[in-house]
């Protein structure tokens, strides 16, 4: 039984094979560049300092930095807009498609579920045909209810790494990926730590998935 509340997911049944579970934001699509577009088109700039949005964020009309809530709000504004901003990364829907022959793959959001129905509709737009969960809760146990006991191998990808460290405090047997389309923000970033893997791109990450799940 996935006990994931039923407002945050799309219908849900997995096979017998393997599952994938990806994050969305900096793996499949593209977010800081975009929001770097909508920041300016709202009056702020993100200059990448720190790996951190909020701190970064300038008020172009006074220079000054935008506070955390403000940040916050921005960010919400970002999602409601979404699908005027946001396009795939590099590689993404052809390595996902090729690892769907053999695996399930299972998008695993970290955002509000009142913003899942525009996302599910830009990720169908863009040939991202995989049920999606939208939920602000941690991903570990999201993760864990998902593949239950099943015996299968599972892989987990994301480019933040709480999320990463929550699926192996949870699913210790999952392959770990962390992977950020974004370069300067992904040079920015400190080391995931022992047990994650640094995928480069996609095709990378699509090889050390084959090779988990022994293709």
């Amino acid at each position: 039984m996935i006990r994931i509340p039923d407002a945050e997911h799309d219908t849900l049944q997995l096979g017998e094979r393997p599952l994938v579970v990806c994050d969305i934001d900096e793996v499949v699509l593209e977010f800081v560049a975009p929001f770097q577009e909508f920041l300016k088109a709202n009056g702020h700039e993100l200059r990448p300092r720190s790996f951190r949005l909020t701190g970064n964020i300038i008020n172009l009309e006074d220079g000054s930095e935008t506070e955390a809530g403000d940040v916050g709000r921005l960010i919400e504004a970002f999602f409601g807009e979404q699908a005027d901003w946001q396009t795939p990364v590099q590689a993404a829907a052809e390595s996902l498609a090729n690892l769907s022959t053999h695996a399930d793959i299972i998008f695993l959001t970290a955002m509000p579920p009142r913003h899942r129905s525009m996302r599910r509709e830009l990720l169908s737009r863009h040939g991202f045909d995989y049920p999606m969960i939208a939920t602000e809760a941690p991903k570990g146990p999201a993760v864990r209810a998902l593949h239950g006991e099943r015996p299968h191998p599972v892989a987990f990808i994301d480019d933040i790494f709480v999320n990463l460290h929550s699926v192996r405090e949870h699913m210790p047997q999952t392959l770990l990926i962390n992977l950020m389309a974004n370069p300067t923000f992904r040079a920015l970033a400190p080391h995931p730590g022992d047990g994650v893997s640094i995928a480069n791109d996609w095709p990378h990450a699509e090889t050390l998935i084959r090779e988990h799940l022994e293709l």
